[in-house]
């Protein structure tokens, strides 16, 4: 069976590259296709791949600027030789399931959301892009009216949340099954590390996660908060940052699983898709105070759940700078009611087992309809 993986693009390890470098494992086999890669941005398991990629591609320090050329990329993923394989697994945020395919393969597209630079946070990326925002609200009813057209490609959609699942009914009308992302328990773990008097953020630094909230409500608590992440709003972030918030740019998974081990909690006040990281927090002790929407509402169990005794952390609203200061200041006088190894025990539910299953059953019947049998050799995850 020919099998083809796209993704978006291949420029760092995130929360969808984690979810891409399980089925690279689980589908060893396949070809890589994706509108831009740079070489040894991602793990091992990705970069062994067969790695296709689109002629943007080959555009001179594309990788600089590469999130300011939206407008072609519908065009290069269709350009991406996709049609002669059997079973297409497009994992998207943005365009990767609008590649073309043959009317004789199976396309199952694993939704990390519909495009949100044009959809739920379309408001976001515009006012703060400068002119490619300007461009961006100009060209958006083209963008949408392709990304409508792209989903009728897609033979089935699953969704890491059910919050990702709702917004595939509302903008494509289409059904989508949940199979939450994974993380990896066997690295994110407790240890014996006392905790500091620090907080932490860890995220990709675009509009939509909110770092502004984070920094706006630190200056004003005066209490120490380290971000950790790179992205395009680096340079403005880094703009007269106060001396308690230090932003470290990108790190190693081995020195964030050491951050996520010492801080007092990590934040999260921007709406998240599903939200790996505040889990990976979880499976190394730390608690979690987060905007009460999106996959938060899903993953983190609330100190005020009144069916759960070992919460995992604080869900707050409203959306707002002083939302967040009021949160943080309740968990610093509610912080003993949260137990590591309860923390640990709940992010164990989100391992990569229950993906694997979760993910063979959903595409299953799509082989079975095409008369097809199972891709995988056997259940080893290498």
């Amino acid at each position: 069976m020919r099998i083809a993986i796209v993704h978006d693009w291949l420029t760092g390890m995130r929360g969808g590259e984690k979810v891409l470098s399980l089925l690279c494992r689980l589908f060893p086999n396949a070809d890589l296709l994706t509108l831009f890669h740079t070489p040894g941005a991602c793990d091992r398991h990705i970069e062994r791949m067969p790695i296709i990629t689109s002629p943007l591609n080959h555009l001179p320090f594309v990788h600089k600027y590469y999130r300011h050329l939206l407008p072609l990329m519908p065009f290069a993923v269709e350009r991406l030789p996709a049609s002669h394989y059997d079973l297409i697994i497009s994992c998207s945020h943005c365009v990767a399931k609008g590649v073309l395919r043959s009317p004789h393969s199976i396309h199952l597209c694993y939704c990390f959301t519909p495009m949100r630079y044009i959809w739920n946070a379309a408001d976001a990326y515009a006012s703060q892009m400068g002119l490619t925002g300007l461009a961006l609200r100009a060209l958006t009813a083209y963008l949408r009216a392709w990304d409508l057209r792209s989903a009728r490609h897609v033979d089935a959609f699953l969704a890491n949340s059910h919050a990702v699942a709702r917004r595939i009914q509302t903008h494509y009308h289409r059904h989508a099954q949940v199979v939450y992302s994974p993380i990896d328990p066997a690295f994110y773990t407790p240890d014996n590390t006392p905790r500091e008097n620090f907080y932490l953020m860890v995220t990709a630094l675009s509009p939509y996660k909110r770092v502004d909230h984070a920094i706006a409500a630190f200056d004003n608590l005066r209490l120490p908060l380290r971000i950790i992440g790179s992205g395009p709003e680096f340079p403005r972030l880094s703009r007269n940052l106060p001396t308690n918030i230090q932003l470290l740019g990108w790190q190693s998974n081995n020195t964030i699983r050491q951050h996520y081990r010492r801080c007092r909690a990590l934040l999260m006040p921007g709406e998240e898709d599903f939200g790996l990281v505040p889990l990976e927090a979880n499976a190394c002790g730390a608690p979690v105070i987060a905007l009460a929407a999106g996959g938060a509402l899903e993953t983190v169990i609330n100190i005020d759940h009144p069916a759960h005794d070992s919460p995992t952390g604080l869900l707050y609203t409203p959306h707002t700078v002083d939302g967040l200061v009021n949160a943080v200041q309740r968990f610093e006088a509610l912080q003993h009611r949260f137990d590591p190894q309860c923390l640990a025990a709940w992010a164990r539910h989100f391992g990569p087992d229950r993906f694997i299953r979760e993910f063979k059953q959903a595409l299953r019947p799509l082989l079975e309809k095409k008369g097809l049998g199972d891709p995988w050799s056997n259940d080893t995850i290498n």
